[in-house]
């Protein structure tokens, strides 16, 4: 291959103002596809035929591009599933670890300046530990289980457990807030009815957890409509917030009061008539 020259026959890189172009990098292609066409499986099938040869493609070549197929595709690392059992309503959870709960108290207890080793406090991490295993036990409880009986009396008018003692703690402060519940529902079309004792037991399930009373209320409607599907239902809960009398504000006997309606008891004159039972009017 002759070098290029000027028109009066020098080198072209003799001559002033004339460069020769620079040199071009050789282009690098990716390997040929193989020449026979690949089967086009039916929608949603995986393809046919012998599979490649040689280690799988990772799904993107060097240069970023996703490559197509199959056997290329890359797939997506699960998520980490929380530690735990589940429940059966599909609340993850984690263990009630007591001993952990005991190191955090004995650290409490120095950390706002008391001796967790004088003869006064040194069993009160264990016994804290015990007593949350109590007060929280409702995280590991299952809503549904306290509906469980169900009998079948053919009743379709409103039934109405009043004056449920509730005991919960606020999830703000780690105080308790105490106080009554009043749970009303009105049977199903097949009239069937649960326990008295399984709305108490609902009640607690809820309360034993880091709560605010507004979610409490809501949350055990929502499972009463869950689990029995009935035509309506009132929840009432009247509580005193020891985070608002003991400290803050300080205004001991204050009551807050919240109310959750569901079905017919969203009609106005249903839900008067719920209203003087609960008052007992």
């Amino acid at each position: 291959m002759t070098s290029p020259t000027t028109p009066d026959g020098r080198p072209a890189a003799e001559a002033p103002g004339l460069l020769p172009p620079p040199p071009v990098a050789p282009a690098t292609s990716a390997p040929a596809a193989p020449s026979t066409p690949t089967p086009v499986a039916p929608s949603g099938a995986a393809p046919s035929g012998p599979a490649p040869s040689g280690p799988a493609p990772s799904g993107t070549t060097a240069s970023g591009t996703t490559v197509s197929g199959p056997a290329a595709t890359t797939p997506a690392a699960a998520a980490p599933t929380a530690a735990g059992p589940t429940t059966r309503s599909g609340r993850s959870v984690r263990p009630y670890d007591e001993a952990r709960v005991q190191r955090a108290v004995r650290e409490l207890l120095s950390a706002v300046g008391e001796d967790p080793d004088r003869e006064g406090l040194r069993e009160t991490p264990a016994r804290v530990a015990r007593a949350y295993r109590e007060v929280f036990a409702g995280l590991t409880m299952d809503p549904r289980d306290a509906l469980t009986a169900t009998f079948d009396v053919g009743h379709g008018e409103m039934v109405l457990v009043r004056d449920i003692e509730v005991y919960s703690t606020c999830e703000h402060h780690l105080v308790p807030f105490h106080g009554v519940a009043h749970v009303g529902y009105i049977p199903g079309a097949d009239g069937r009815v649960t326990g008295l004792s399984k709305i108490a037991r609902l009640v607690d399930v809820y309360a034993r957890r880091p709560q605010v009373q507004e979610r409490l209320t809501t949350q055990i409607a929502d499972a009463m409509v869950e689990v029995l599907e009935p035509r309506g239902v009132i929840v009432v809960v009247e509580c005193e917030h020891l985070c608002m009398s003991m400290r803050g504000v300080r205004k001991p006997g204050s009551r807050t009061t919240t109310s959750a309606v569901r079905g017919q008891m969203r009609d106005a004159a249903t839900r008067a008539e719920a209203m003087s039972l609960v008052l007992g009017r």
